[in-house]
């Protein structure tokens, strides 16, 4: 009875998690790309339809609530040394349409019908690497291709994903290395924008919270300057 006893302890030593020391703590959230786990639409499936662009980086800023670079004299001066934040980042925001097509399916379905956006941003190991899946990904992309195009098919990599709820936006934070590589090189990069995003309050109207410059919310109204009047 004894060595019966002695055995079961032993396997559960071979067994716990903690005499696991082949890879290091931060690996283990780093899984093969047909293994991470992709958009989640719930039962709305016709916001599959819907349309994400690539963001330009001034966009992606704003919308995480980030200064956007400073451009000083020297800067001005010397634009060839001068590097972009973010420079191995790339974003994905909901399309004029998207916006759109969601508030009008929240009316027609009388409130039933979900306002809930999607933010894709994938931070990447290296600028080259960054470089590379640009010329490869479309500058548009439907929602519901997302995962198999951008994720599943990105072949030789695996990834890091990070979900944030904030209100009616959700995003989607991938970080994206080579098989084989330990660590990220770029973790810098990517503890800004998840710490900015984590900090982030709940976006209550997307159609307002997500206008950009050129890019106008459904409610926006050109307010006319002030006209000096006598009496």
């Amino acid at each position: 009875m004894e060595e019966k006893v002695k055995n079961k302890n032993k396997k559960q030593k071979k067994l716990h998690p903690n005499d696991q020391n082949s890879k290091s703590t931060s690996d283990f959230a780093f899984k093969p790309c047909s293994d991470v786990k992709g958009l989640r639409f719930g039962g709305q499936f016709i916001v599959k339809s819907f349309t994400i662009r690539r963001a330009r980086l001034l966009e992606l800023l704003r919308l995480i609530s980030l200064p956007p670079p400073t451009t000083t004299t020297q800067h001005r001066e010397k634009t060839t040394n001068w590097k972009s934040p973010f420079p191995s980042t790339t974003a994905f925001l909901p399309t004029n349409f998207t916006i759109l097509a969601h508030h009008a399916w929240h009316t027609l379905t009388l409130g039933l019908g979900t306002k809930k956006s999607k933010v894709v941003i994938f931070v990447f190991e290296s600028e080259n690497m960054k470089a590379a899946m640009d010329g490869l990904w479309p500058p548009e992309i439907p929602l519901g291709e997302v995962n198999k195009k951008l994720i599943r098919g990105t072949m030789g990599c695996e990834m890091a994903r990070f979900k944030f709820r904030k209100g009616c936006i959700t995003f989607y934070v991938y970080a994206v290395r080579r098989i084989g590589n330990l660590g990220f090189s770029c973790a810098d990069d990517l503890r800004t924008i998840l710490q900015s995003v984590a900090a982030l309050k709940d976006f209550i109207d997307h159609t307002a919270m997500l206008a950009m410059p050129n890019q106008k919310s459904i409610n926006y109204r050109a307010v006319p300057p002030p006209v000096a009047m006598a009496h």
